[in-house]
C-alpha cells in the first residue's frame, strides 16, 4: 500500500517534500529553533496575508517548483523545479527580493535531461560560498530505471554542474527524491525511495576522497522493523553528528518510523528505530522531515493517521523516545494530509497541509501550539492565483515573513513561490 500511495501522490503533485539548511564554513549545522522576533508584517502586506512573489510559466522559467527554499547571503530565494527550463527537465532558480511582488526570477541552472540530470526534486542546499547542492529523480549516466538513467546528486557552482554520483539503481539505491543534509565536515546525507540491497530504499552519504567525490550506502531498508521506503523529507542531522529519518513504511506496525543513525567507534553505522507509528489514531506513514528543539525533541507530520485517518503533527520525546501526537487533522478547513516539514518557533509550529482547507482541498498553511496542541489555520489555498497543494512547508527570514511553494495554481497553473507575513 504504501508504493501505491507515493505514487498516486507524485503523480498529482510532481513533488516531494523537505526543509532547509545551510552549509557554513565548518559544515552545516541545523537550525533548531527559528528566531520570527520582530514585525512579521511589511509595509505592502497586512498580517496574515499571502503574497504570490512568482508564478511559473511553465516554460523557460520552469514550472512545478516542487520544493523548500532556501534564502543566500544576498538574500535571493533559491530553490528547484521539476519541469520547464531550456530542456523541460527542470530548474534551479532563484528570486531577488523587492519591497513587493513580482520578485523577478533567474534561472540558476536548465537540466538537460541526459547525464546532468532530469527532474530536480526537494530545492537545493546552499554553502556559505554560494554553492549549490542537491538530486535529481532520473537522468545520469547510470543504467535505466524506467526513464532516462536513475537519478544524480549534483553540485551547482555558478553555472557550472558537476555530478557528484550516478545512481544505478543496484544496491546504491535509485530516484532520490529529496534535498541534501550535511554534518560539520561537509559530507552530505540523502536518502532514496527505492533500490538498495533489499528494494526498499537506502540512507547514503557522499563524501570526498582524494578530492573526488564517492558515495556509500550507510544503511539499506529491509522493510522490516527498520522501516522502509526512504523519505522525501531532508535527513536531520544534529550537533552530535546523530542522523534522524522517517520511513514511509515499515516498522512494527507497517505505518512508518522514526529512526536515528550513529557512528560506530570503529567505523561504520548503526541505526536504531526511535519509535514505530502504529496508524489511527496514532500517527502513520510520515512523508516530511523531521524538527528538533533546543530539548533534543523531534517533531513532524504523517499523510495519515491521526483520529480521524487524514494525518497529524506528532512530538517524539528526547527522554524516552515516548510519542505524543499533538494534532489530528478533521480533513476540513483545518486541512488534511500534510507532507510538510515543520518550523519551529518557540512554542508553535508551523507547517503546511497538501489537502483540505476548503471547498478547493489544495491545502493550507497551519499553526499547532505545542503545549495546547491547538491548531490555528493561517491560510486555506483557492487554487487559483494563490496557489494549491504547498507540499514542502515553509522557511522563514530574519523579519518573520514565511515563504513556500505550490506545486500548481497561479497565473498559468504551474506552481508559485508565496510569502506569508503573520503578525
Amino acid at each position: 500500500m504504501q508504493r501505491t500511495v507515493m505514487t498516486i501522490w507524485i503523480a498529482r503533485c510532481a513533488g516531494v517534500c523537505a526543509v532547509v539548511l545551510v552549509v557554513g564554513c565548518s559544515g552545516i549545522t541545523p537550525p533548531i529553533e527559528t528566531s520570527l522576533a520582530g514585525n512579521a508584517a511589511s509595509s505592502h502586506a497586512k498580517a496574515n496575508a499571502v503574497q504570490i512573489l512568482y508564478s511559473f510559466s511553465g516554460a523557460n522559467d520552469g514550472g512545478d517548483p516542487a520544493a523548500d527554499l532556501v534564502f543566500d547571503a544576498s538574500g535571493n530565494l533559491w530553490g528547484t523545479t521539476v519541469i520547464g527550463g531550456a530542456a523541460s527537465c527542470g530548474t534551479v532558480f532563484s528570486l531577488t527580493p523587492r519591497s513587493s511582488p513580482p520578485w523577478p526570477e533567474s534561472v540558476r541552472y536548465n537540466f538537460m535531461c541526459y547525464s546532468d540530470g532530469k527532474n530536480p526534486y526537494g530545492g537545493v542546499l546552499l554553502s556559505s560560498h554560494g554553492d549549490a547542492y542537491g538530486t535529481t529523480v532520473s537522468g545520469g549516466s547510470g543504467p535505466s530505471c524506467g526513464s532516462t538513467g536513475c537519478g544524480v546528486a549534483y553540485e551547482l557552482q555558478g553555472s557550472s554542474e558537476t555530478v557528484l554520483h550516478d545512481f544505478t539503481g543496484g544496491s546504491d539505491g535509485f530516484g532520490p527524491g529529496g534535498g541534501l543534509a550535511a554534518d560539520r565536515r561537509g559530507d552530505l546525507f540523502g536518502t532514496t525511495p527505492d533500490g538498495g540491497k533489499h528494494s526498499y530504499g537506502v540512507v547514503y552519504e557522499l563524501f570526498k576522497h582524494r578530492g573526488t567525490w564517492r558515495e556509500r550506502v550507510i544503511h539499506a531498508f529491509t522493510g522490516g522493523t527498520d522501516g522502509a521506503v526512504g523519505s522525501l523529507g531532508r535527513l536531520l542531522v544534529d550537533g552530535t553528528g546523530a542522523i534522524y529519518g522517517v520511513t514511509e513504511g515499515g516498522g512494527a506496525h507497517n505505518a512508518g518510523t522514526v529512526f536515528k543513525l550513529t557512528l560506530r567507534s570503529k567505523g561504520g553505522w548503526r541505526l536504531t528505530t526511535v519509535y514505530a507509528f502504529a496508524g489511527a489514531p496514532d500517527c502513520a506513514d510520515p512523508y516530511g522531515g523531521l524538527s528538533e528543539d533546543a530539548n533534543g525533541n523531534l517533531f513532524g507530520t504523517t499523510y495519515y493517521g491521526g483520529s480521524g485517518n487524514v494525518g497529524c503533527v506528532f512530538k517524539l520525546s528526547a527522554k524516552n523516545s515516548a510519542e505524543r501526537v499533538l494534532y489530528s487533522f478533521k480533513g476540513g478547513a483545518d486541512g488534511s494530509s500534510p507532507t510538510s516539514t515543520l518550523v519551529l518557533v518557540r512554542r508553535v509550529l508551523y507547517g503546511t497541509t497538501s489537502a483540505g482547507g476548503g471547498s478547493c482541498d489544495c491545502g493550507t498553511i497551519f499553526t499547532v501550539d505545542v503545549p495546547s496542541g491547538k491548531e490555528l489555520v493561517l491560510h486555506n489555498f483557492a487554487g487559483g492565483t494563490d496557489g494549491a497543494y504547498p507540499y514542502y512547508g515553509l522557511t522563514s527570514d530574519q523579519a518573520g515573513n514565511l515563504y513556500g511553494t505550490t506545486a500548481q495554481g497561479g497565473s498559468s497553473n504551474q506552481g508559485t513561490v508565496f510569502q506569508l507575513t503573520h503578525g
